[in-house]
């Protein structure tokens, strides 16, 4: 049997789709020549897993030769009943950012737009892009907090998706719950809210009624995400969540792969369910800390927005990255965003004294 053969004389091979040519790669800090003391650039959590949450996990790694349940099912139970929300409501993978690339590949068409605050997460654009989308940034208010006025303005007839980071990453400043409601009420119905609560556990604003979880997940078209990754210290296992109405949440389970989250994740994630107080323990020191280092920058100076994320936000403009080298040079690993500011993430015991050394040769 003869095939016929298909005339490539023109392509000498595999070609990946010509617009995401130009996708800038995720970025991390690069040590220095000098060793690394204190690790500030990734808001993470301090220290290892320990107690239930290491127990746990480290239980589930002798039976990593079996499959977890499909679609994380057990995960997303918990959570469900941690939330007051159904289980059809929750989707859950290895992290928050995933499900958001979930979420965009099942709702956006070619072309269609994303608005987003700017500066945010540096991710958003790529999964944006990545998605087939066009990303409408917003500038942030000078006091780098979200310009919500602006943020409606700017959604129009191809308006598919409006992402609020609450709070802020990497400015760490909130939106307030009253501003956050009237901006909802003004989204269309046909546009969905991602509200990015990555650092919500850090956030000591009571929360009302009316912004809680199952309310807003009742609204239809606002999806809450959130992340293991932070508060509950398994960045390096993987884990999130997604909640909204049950439709929405289905149709990114759709697209999810079977196993979104290892076992070992799941595992490590439902003891960190289970033990509310290791992670109120570990929340109430890094807001501690966090009051420290503020206390600190504003003592040499340095004056920071207030933040409840863990990590503080110092708007250096044209001498973020002078000042990023400084703390390299030093030990200490922090983020710079050229020509913005430098984000440093709090809760190392050993931060405040680098960091005033950094400062003493600042000045």
């Amino acid at each position: 049997m003869s095939v016929a053969r298909v005339d490539r004389v023109a392509r000498v091979g595999p070609s990946a789709r010509p617009d995401l040519a130009g996708l800038a790669a995720y970025s991390s800090v690069a040590p220095g020549p000098v060793p690394v003391r204190v690790r500030a650039s990734s808001n993470e959590a301090p220290g290892g897993l320990t107690g239930p949450v290491l127990d746990a996990a480290l239980a589930a790694v002798s039976g990593a030769t079996r499959y977890p349940l499909i679609g994380g099912a057990d995960l997303a139970a918990a959570l469900a009943g941690s939330l007051g929300v159904s289980d059809s409501s929750v989707a859950v993978a290895d992290g928050a950012l995933p499900l958001l690339d979930r979420l965009l590949l099942a709702y956006l068409r070619p072309g269609d737009e994303v608005v987003m605050a700017w500066r945010s997460y540096e991710a958003y654009p790529l999964s944006v892009q990545v998605a087939g989308g066009r990303s409408v940034p917003v500038p942030l208010r000078p006091d780098g907090s979200h310009d919500l006025a602006a943020m409606a303005g700017a959604i129009g007839a191809s308006t598919r998706v409006v992402i609020v980071c609450n709070p802020n990453n990497p400015t760490g400043t909130v939106v307030s719950w009253s501003a956050l409601s009237d901006f909802l009420d003004s989204v269309p119905p046909d546009v969905l809210v991602v509200l990015d609560e990555a650092y919500t556990e850090y956030d000591a604003r009571s929360r009302p009624a009316s912004m809680s979880v199952p309310e807003l997940a009742r609204r239809g078209n606002v999806v809450v995400l959130r992340t293991f990754s932070k508060a509950h210290g398994l960045a390096g296992l993987r884990a999130g969540y997604l909640v909204s109405s049950a439709e929405v949440a289905g149709a990114v389970r759709s697209v999810l792969p079977p196993f979104p989250v290892s076992s070992v994740a799941v595992a490590a994630a439902l003891a960190s369910l289970a033990h509310p107080s290791v992670l109120a323990a570990r929340v109430a020191s890094t807001r501690e800390e966090r009051t420290r280092v503020a206390a600190l920058l504003g003592g040499r100076g340095v004056v920071v927005p207030e933040a409840e994320g863990n990590f503080v936000w110092l708007p250096l403009g044209p001498r973020s990255a002078e000042f990023a080298d400084l703390c390299r040079a030093h030990g200490l690993l922090v983020r710079p965003f050229a020509g913005e500011g430098v984000r440093i993430t709090v809760g190392d015991p050993d931060l405040r004294a680098v960091l005033a050394e950094v400062l003493a040769a600042w000045e």
